[in-house]
């Protein structure tokens, strides 16, 4: 299969952000132009985290159809790893790709396209074997119109998981945990450091960072600030196992290295222990307020967020009272609310036999519950930054005489300026808030 041009979509977290930038890359390196007016292929890294995720997915798919009608849509990722694996098939798509082969999809666009009995699912001939690692280190400086604006790049470090967590598809759908390994991430920075600003390190479970490899999550992140020049480090998602004693004594150490972007995103999704018990999250509410009381001792101008699924199996109105009241009076300052949705294989779909789960009228209660009490936290966070003064990196996005900067804990503010400033770090001071925008200047 040979094409000229293409398009690319990614729903979910960020890893399947950095996964669609990675092949984005990958693609240009080989003679394919991007296009969003007219793309011969259409590419949709999908999520599968919860059924309203795959209902998200399969509507872009129709509606992608509907709007290029002669374009050939290929899906990879979470939902189309479930669905290969339950034989279904759609006449919107052209071909699907599990998360096994995710990585030889360009390769495998740009040659022969082998395919099973199945017609849609495309496996590549040589799956990989277990420890081999899937190189990233070519350097991105021809592709600097498309990706280097922004000065970010979103880095995958680490797939898989050995968690289980009873609510959570995705060990089944990604495997086993699989890192790459330290020397080959320095090497795809050092590559690009003079064209990037910032690095963000993405990983489905920080936790297993090393497990195959028998290197630590701080081990890289010691190894990127030594090796490299990068401006600004910063991460994804952080598994509340990563955030140790030593982690937490290493930034205390570091708490006045302006290349650590000081935002932690560590997924709670319970304030009750009896359903954290009930979802194998393998920690308590005491432990995790513990970590987010350190963090934010070492910044209090850290900006904490987190996950939250509401209305999980046996959650009653004092067990979502103990989550609102622990959200409400922890550092956290943001929250992503999440409605419970069994997914099949998981242990929580077993135990739905025998534990009630909350209607569906009392899921978005209490998901609107927690969103609003989000919302005002935000504010209150935001609150603190005037009068101020940060790093922020600037980014593309204008309005009015203002144009758009990441401040060292990655809340965005707009920035009063007549020049063009993207990709640059400058020294900025918040002068005023409207609505949940901070404005500053230089």
């Amino acid at each position: 299969m040979r094409v000229q041009t293409f398009a690319s979509f990614s729903f979910g977290c960020r890893v399947n952000r950095a996964e669609k930038e990675e092949l984005d890359r990958q693609l240009l390196v080989l003679g394919f132009q991007y296009s969003e007016k007219d793309p011969s292929l259409y590419i949709i890294n999908t999520c599968a985290v919860t059924a309203k995720a795959e209902r998200e997915v399969r509507q872009f798919i129709y509606q992608t159809k509907r709007k290029f009608p002669k374009t050939k849509i290929i899906i990879t990722g979470c939902a189309a790893t479930k669905w290969i694996n339950e034989g279904k098939k759609f006449p919107e798509v052209f071909r699907a790709i599990d998360n096994t082969n995710k990585e030889f999809i360009a390769q495998l666009i740009a040659g022969p396209a082998p395919s099973t009995s199945s017609g849609q699912a495309l496996v590549h001939p040589e799956r990989k074997s277990k420890g081999s690692r899937h190189p990233q280190s070519s350097p991105i400086l021809s592709l600097k119109d498309k990706f280097i604006n922004s000065g970010r790049l979103f880095l995958k470090i680490q797939d898989g998981c050995q968690r289980f967590c009873t609510y959570c598809i995705v060990p089944y759908l990604r495997g086993e945990p699989k890192s790459e390994r330290i020397k080959d991430l320095v090497t795809i920075i050092k590559n690009n450091e003079k064209e990037f600003k910032e690095i963000i390190l993405t990983a489905i479970n920080t936790e297993a960072y090393g497990f195959d490899t028998e290197e630590s999550f701080l081990d890289l992140i010691r190894a990127i600030l030594r090796q490299t020049k990068i401006a600004r480090l910063s991460f994804g998602s952080i598994n509340p196992g990563s955030i140790s004693k030593d982690f937490l004594r290493f930034l205390e150490k570091k708490s006045l290295e302006r290349r650590i972007i000081k935002y932690f995103h560590i997924p709670l999704q319970s304030g009750s222990n009896k359903i954290l018990n009930l979802m194998k999250r393998g920690y308590t509410r005491e432990e995790f307020l513990e970590k987010l009381n350190q963090l934010h001792q070492i910044n209090p101008m850290a900006f904490l967020a987190t996950d939250i699924i509401v209305g999980f199996l046996d959650e009653n109105d004092r067990d979502f009272e103990e989550t609102y009241n622990f959200l409400r009076g922890s550092p956290i300052s943001k929250f992503h609310v999440f409605r419970f949705s069994k997914r099949e294989k998981t242990a929580a779909f077993y135990m739905a036999k025998r534990l009630k789960e909350p209607t569906a009228a009392e899921k978005i209660r209490r998901a609107k519950t927690l969103s609003e009490l989000s919302k005002r936290k935000y504010q209150a966070f935001l609150v603190k930054h005037l009068g101020k003064t940060f790093p922020a990196l600037f980014l593309e996005k204008k309005i009015e005489g203002y144009q758009e900067a990441l401040l060292d804990n990655q809340i965005p503010a707009f920035i009063k300026t007549s020049k063009n400033l993207v990709g640059e770090i400058k020294t900025i001071k918040i002068k005023k808030m409207n609505s949940d925008k901070l404005f500053g200047e230089l």
